[in-house]
Formats: structure tokens, sequence, C-alpha cells
């Protein structure tokens, strides 16, 4: 059954992902006045609903506590590979060693999956590449990888395993 044009589902069908985005454009123009802040409103509205039919399905959020923890890790390790790839990159004598490597998923949900490939290209150093849906892999290049088995193991632990806690 289709939402009728009067209810909330039709003008709002993400609301959270509405506020997200109303945010994320006050944070963007570094400037918080009531025009940016309708503007950000304006869009927070606006991609939703222009975009909601693309979207396959609904995130289901099972546990929302581990999502503040994880969005709480995810932004700590932003900073902290921030801070590690400038160095690398400003050493006098750069020792990179760039490598692919390819990532066995355990997620099965797509949703989950998109945000743990994001949750990857985010943190600086680091891009996921492709999703490999037979095989249920993702593609991973690293500016920097000393100890493939470690960091394959890290992606693990900080990010799929609280992912799957989260949606599952």
């Amino acid at each position: 059954m289709t939402p009728s044009w009067r209810s909330r589902q039709f003008w709002l069908p993400h609301p959270l992902f509405s506020l997200f985005l109303a945010l994320l454009w006050l944070l963007m123009v570094n400037d918080f006045s009531m025009a940016h802040a309708l503007l950000g409103l304006t869009l927070g509205v606006t991609i939703p609903l222009v975009t909601h039919g693309f979207w396959a399905e609904q995130a289901r959020i099972r546990r929302p506590l581990p999502l503040l923890r994880y969005v709480l890790v995810l932004l700590l390790d932003i900073l902290r590979s921030n801070l590690v790839v400038a160095l690398r990159i400003l050493r006098p004598a750069r020792q990179l060693e760039p490598g692919f490597f390819t990532y066995p998923l355990a997620l099965d949900d797509d949703f989950a999956i998109t945000i743990l490939a994001s949750t990857i290209s985010l943190t600086p150093g680091t891009v996921s590449i492709h999703h490999d849906a037979e095989a249920n892999t993702l593609l991973v290049h690293a500016l920097h990888l000393e100890n493939e088995a470690e960091t394959i193991d890290e992606i693990h632990r900080r990010y799929e395993r609280p992912l799957q806690e989260i949606f599952q």
C-alpha cells in the first residue's frame, strides 16, 4: 500500500536521515543562522523524499545503544587515522606499503554492508573499492598495509561485529 500524500510517511519517509542531513549541512557551512537552518531542513526533507523510490528497504536497527558506541568509535578512528596518514605522508623517508586485500564479509544485510564499506572509506588510509555479492567480500585498498590478517581482524572487531549486533 502506497502512503497517501497527506501522511507523514509520504513527506518524511526517513525522519532520522532527514535530521542527519540537516545537521550535516549546518556542520558543513560552519555557520548557524536561521537561513542555513531552514536550508538544512529543506535539504533534509527534499533529498529523502526525492530518493525514497531508490531505497530498497528500510534499515532495521535492532539495538540503538551499540549504534551510538559505533559512531563514537568511528569518529575516534577517523581522527586517529587522519593523524597517522598525515605523519606517514609528511615523513621525509616515506616507507609506504600500499596494497589491496579481500575482506571476507560475515554480514548479509545489504544496508549493513553499505555502512561497513562506507566506514572503511571514511577512515583515512583505506577505501573499499568493490563488493562481490557472490563471494560476499569487499575489495579494499590500504595506503599502508603491513599485515593483511591484522587489518582484516581489526575491521572485523571494530566495525563488522558491532554492525552485526546493531542490524541482525
